[in-house]
C-alpha cells in the first residue's frame, strides 16, 4: 500500500510545496485538491492545488518534472461537489468541472478521479436512483473513453442542517453500491472508502472490504470520535457534528488494525490517503502540518511505508 495524505488540508500552499513536504516527511503520494478556483460553500472545499482549467503543455511538464524530483506520485485527483443538485445550474458547474478532470488526468499520469455521486437531499433513495443514472452512465463512459477510474467516496454529506434531510451524497451503504454498480456495471466505475463514513451511521466498517474487493480503487483514512455524553443529550436524529467530530487516525472510533488488516487479506495494494478534517489541529499551518506527521507515524505501524 501507498501512504498519502489528501492535500486539502493545506489550502494555502502550493503544489510544489505540498508534493516537497510529502517527499520529507515519507509519503509516497499526495490526492491533490482539483477544484475550479473560487470560493467555497464548506470546510476542505475548494481546495485548488491542480487547476486543470490552465493545464497547459508547460504546467503539465512541471508537474511532472516535480513528482519525479521527489518521486511523489498523485494518487487521484480530489473534487467532492454535488452533481445531483437540485438547484440545476449548481449541478451542470459540477458534472463538467467532473468531467475535466477526467479528461485532464491522463495527461499528468493520473488514472484516478476521487469524488461524490451527488444528491437531492429532498428526495428519495430510489429517486434518485433515477437522476444518477441519468447523469452518471455519460460521465463513466467518459472514464471509460480516457481510461480513468472514478472512485465515489461514501461520506454522507449530511452533518448540518442546511444538509437535511437527505444528505448530500447518495453513496452511502453496501446496498446502494450494489444497485448503482447493477446500473453501471464498469470496471471504471468505484469506490474511494472511508471507514469513518460508516462508524456515524453506526454500520460494519470491515465486511464491505470483502463484498467489494475489486471496487476499491482508493482508501481514504480518517478517524470519528462519537461522544457518548452528547449523543445521549441530542439522539441520533440530530445533526452528526452535534454529538461527533472527525479525529487524527488513532485518535477515534476506528480500529485500524482489523481495517488495515481486512485490506492485506483482500491483496489491497493501492493508495490510502489520510484525511484530515480534525479541529485540533487547524488553528495553524505547524499544527496542519505536525497532524500530517502524526498520522504518518500511527499509519506507519500497520503498513511499510518506505
Amino acid at each position: 500500500m501507498k501512504l498519502g495524505f489528501a492535500s486539502a488540508i493545506l489550502p494555502d500552499q502550493s503544489f510544489d510545496t505540498v508534493v516537497s513536504f510529502a517527499a520529507e516527511h515519507g509519503y509516497r503520494c499526495v490526492e491533490m485538491m482539483s477544484w475550479p478556483v473560487g470560493k467555497s460553500e464548506r470546510r476542505y472545499a475548494g481546495v485548488t492545488h491542480i487547476d486543470v482549467d490552465t493545464l497547459d503543455a508547460a504546467h503539465v511538464e512541471a508537474i511532472k518534472a516535480k513528482l519525479a524530483e521527489t518521486g511523489v506520485e498523485i494518487s487521484a485527483l480530489g473534487y467532492y461537489p454535488n452533481a445531483l443538485d437540485p438547484d440545476a445550474e449548481k449541478a451542470q458547474v459540477a458534472i463538467n468541472h467532473i468531467k475535466k478532470l477526467i479528461t485532464a488526468a491522463p495527461k499528468i499520469g493520473v488514472h484516478t478521479v476521487n469524488t461524490f455521486i451527488g444528491r437531492n437531499q429532498f428526495l428519495s433513495v430510489s429517486e434518485n436512483m433515477k437522476l444518477f443514472a441519468n447523469v452518471w452512465l455519460d460521465i463513466i463512459k467518459l472514464a471509460e473513453d480516457n481510461g480513468v477510474r472514478v472512485a465515489i467516496e461514501n461520506c454522507p454529506m449530511l452533518f448540518t442542517q442546511s444538509e437535511w434531510p437527505g444528505g448530500k451524497n447518495l453513496a452511502v451503504s453496501p446496498r446502494i453500491w450494489r444497485e448503482m454498480f447493477s446500473i453501471i456495471p464498469s470496471a471504471n466505475f468505484g469506490l474511494n472508502f472511508d471507514p469513518s463514513h460508516f462508524v456515524i451511521q453506526q454500520m460494519d466498517y470491515i465486511r464491505p472490504i470483502y463484498e467489494f474487493k475489486e471496487k476499491l480503487f482508493h482508501v481514504h483514512i480518517k478517524d470519528i470520535k462519537l461522544y457518548r455524553n452528547l449523543l445521549d443529550e441530542v439522539g441520533i436524529f440530530a445533526p452528526p457534528l452535534d454529538y461527533l467530530q472527525p479525529k487524527l487516525p488513532g485518535l477515534g472510533d476506528v480500529n485500524w488494525s482489523k481495517f488495515i488488516s481486512a485490506l492485506t487479506d483482500v491483496g489491497y495494494n493501492g493508495y490510502i490517503c489520510v484525511e484530515v478534517e480534525d479541529k485540533a489541529f487547524e488553528d495553524t499551518l505547524e499544527h496542519r502540518y505536525q497532524s500530517l506527521i502524526q498520522s504518518r507515524r500511527y499509519i506507519s505501524q500497520f503498513i511499510v511505508t518506505e
